[in-house]
């Protein structure tokens, strides 16, 4: 928000909250009835709502692209990270288009040469290049800069100048009574063409369609412009901006006013000097190689949602089902379609921690794969080419997450060590940092604790720990303490029990509501695993999975990892960062352990605090 908000900051449906878009409803259905049922031919107003989902989508692609894009690092603009109160602020990026939307219904039913519009006239686009090339360029340039006139500034703009570093939706973040304004210069060819009978939906409908193109373009924050474009046509820098161009307003502010066409920035001096450099140098700026890899997956079909090149609003919150991706169906199989056909991994985040440059990459594979004994070599293959692709681009450490380090599939990592044993790329499955996490969860003064867990790694050398301290761990299967007993030799503080009142218990995501149901109230459920239980018990405690709470310093973390709160990450994650900051020139795979109380303390040294708060389950 502006520092001083001034008149019509907010939205009149600010109140409705997610809620909102049930304002065009009424027009929505009142249209829909009428094509479909009583066959009015007026397709112009029954375009209107698949416009405004157009518009939605045109939006929602520049973001994923936009997001790559500076991910990867080629031809980016600007290096300065985004954060979460930006995320934030730019959540209601729809707004102007429901805003849109009711203008749109608005005009149709005062406006009788609004309706039933044509297809397209030629004469009624011509005409709306010349008025937007015209008077809403020149006029939008004087309006720009009054709005940096420190009054309207500092009531109004300064909100859409929050964001130095910008994303295409960036370009719509401002106060209603600035989208007012807006709207009002770019209906003069929309109304000019309606009062003279040339406008036509293509007109209409193209003319937005090229103001969002053009805005999400400036605000990508990476540089697409060729340059050969303006060898061919000189003038063409005068007629039409690139990102960097714009770049440079949002962090020079007084520069740079142009709507698209930088020509009147060139009639009233008021072009960065730096305007051509900045644009050569973005333009030749290579793909960025990383130090550190955290190589993760897919979870589930709706989980490409909570991506960073996913819709943000979800990104930046803890993974949680919402009912109306539901709705989203077709898309969502559409994009199962494209991670099957593409089968490759893909960037989605790039952050800066000190001197380190960090990359999340995905596998395109989902949970329900990583269970099916088929899908093995496909998936081992895709890590094996990501692994020799981190070596090739000079990866110090690559941290396998989630279901990527399973003993059943390539026995924690140690499978692409021994077949490629001169890498240089150290692979880390950060099973210490998990184990060190876990311990250092439990309460103090715990005398017993029971293991509900299948005894993997980090159960095992959990286990193991806890006995040589003196505290007596229970397990109720026998097979589990067969094998614990079997990994560690005999001792005495691991017992074999059918007991279920203890107070702590380690548990992993296989822990089920008939076991949850036989802890006593007050029980503290703390996972050892990539993956939370399901949360049954209101009287019980829960904990996160093994995580840490990033430092300050680490930049450009502006979503959640998977169901982990903000700015948390889990202990995999984490483990793979301090390796490479410790400069540990060694695998962290296999049997392989770090020694606990060593990870520990150095990953307390970087700045990573503990998250071991437990978590009632009715506050969760």
């Amino acid at each position: 928000m502006a520092s001083m908000p001034g008149i019509l900051t907010d939205w009149p449906w600010k109140p409705l909250g997610s809620f909102k878009h049930v304002i065009l409803a009424p027009w929505v259905i009142q249209n829909l009835y009428s094509y479909v049922v009583r066959g009015e031919n007026d397709l112009s107003s029954f375009l209107i709502f698949p416009f405004l989902l157009w518009r939605m989508i045109h939006n929602q692609l520049w973001i994923s692209l936009s997001r790559y894009r500076t991910a990867k690092g080629s031809n980016r603009i600007v290096d300065k990270g985004i954060e979460f109160h930006q995320v934030d602020r730019e959540r209601n990026w729809d707004d102007q288009i429901l805003f849109s939307g009711i203008l749109f219904y608005i005009l149709s039913m005062v406006i009788p040469k609004a309706t039933h519009l044509p297809m397209w006239r030629s004469d009624g686009v011509i005409l709306t290049m010349l008025l937007h090339a015209g008077p809403v360029e020149f006029l939008y340039y004087w309006l720009h800069r009054l709005l940096h006139h420190h009054y309207l500034y500092s009531r109004y703009h300064s909100h859409h100048h929050s964001s130095i570093v910008t994303e295409p939706i960036t370009s719509v973040i401002h106060p209603f009574a600035e989208h007012i304004s807006y709207f009002m210069l770019f209906s003069i060819p929309m109304l000019t063409t309606l009062f003279i009978g040339t406008a036509s939906a293509a007109s209409i409908y193209g003319y937005i369609t090229f103001i969002d193109f053009m805005n999400n373009m400036g605000h990508c924050n990476f540089e697409l412009i060729p340059n050969w474009l303006f060898s061919i046509f000189p003038p063409l820098k005068y007629l039409m901006y690139t990102p960097s161009f714009h770049s440079l307003h949002h962090t020079q502010f007084r520069t740079n006013y142009s709507l698209f066409m930088p020509i009147y920035d060139y009639i009233y001096d008021t072009v960065d000097k730096s305007s051509n450099t900045l644009y050569e140098r973005s333009l030749k700026r290579k793909e960025e190689f990383p130090d550190v890899v955290h190589l993760t997956h897919i979870t589930s079909p709706q989980s490409i949602y909570h991506l960073r090149l996913g819709f943000p609003y979800l990104a930046s919150s803890p993974e949680t089902s919402k009912w109306y991706l539901c709705l989203m169906w077709p898309v969502t199989l559409g994009t199962m379609m494209l991670t099957w056909i593409y089968g490759r991994t893909f960037v989605v985040e790039r952050l800066r921690f000190d001197k380190l440059t960090l990359q999340t990459w995905v596998i395109p594979k989902y949970n329900i794969q990583y269970f099916r004994r088929y899908q093995n070599q496909s998936i081992n293959h895709m890590i094996e080419v990501a692994i020799l692709e981190a070596e090739q681009k000079g990866v110090k450490v690559l941290s396998l997450g989630l279901l990527n380090q399973g003993e059943g599939l390539n026995r924690y990592g140690e499978l692409y060590v021994h077949k490629h044993p001169k890498l240089k790329t150290m692979v880390v499955d950060g099973s210490s940092l998990a184990v060190a996490v876990v311990l250092n969860s439990i309460p103090k003064g715990t005398t017993e604790v029971l293991l509900r867990s299948t005894p993997n790694k980090v159960a095992c050398a959990i286990a193991l720990a806890l006995c040589q301290r003196g505290i007596r761990v229970a397990t109720i299967l026998k097979e589990d303490y067969e094998k614990l007993k079997a990994s560690f030799g005999s001792e005495h503080n691991l017992v074999l029990s059918n007991n279920y009142s203890f107070k702590t218990w380690l548990v992993d995501d296989g822990l089920n509501e008939e076991e949850q149901k036989k802890a006593i109230k007050g029980t503290v459920f703390i996972p050892l695993s990539q993956f939370p239980p399901k949360k049954k018990r209101k009287d019980c405690f829960y904990h996160s999975t093994p995580a840490m709470v990033a430092p300050k310093s680490l930049e450009n973390l502006d979503s959640c990892e998977n169901w982990l709160p903000r700015r948390v990450i889990s202990a995999w994650r984490a483990a793979g960062i301090v390796h490479a900051l410790e400069g540990w020139n060694v695998h962290e795979c296999g049997c392989s352990m770090f020694n606990v109380d060593k990870i520990w303390q150095a990953t307390l040294q970087h700045g990573f605090k503990p998250l071991t708060i437990p978590v009632a389950m009715k506050n969760s």
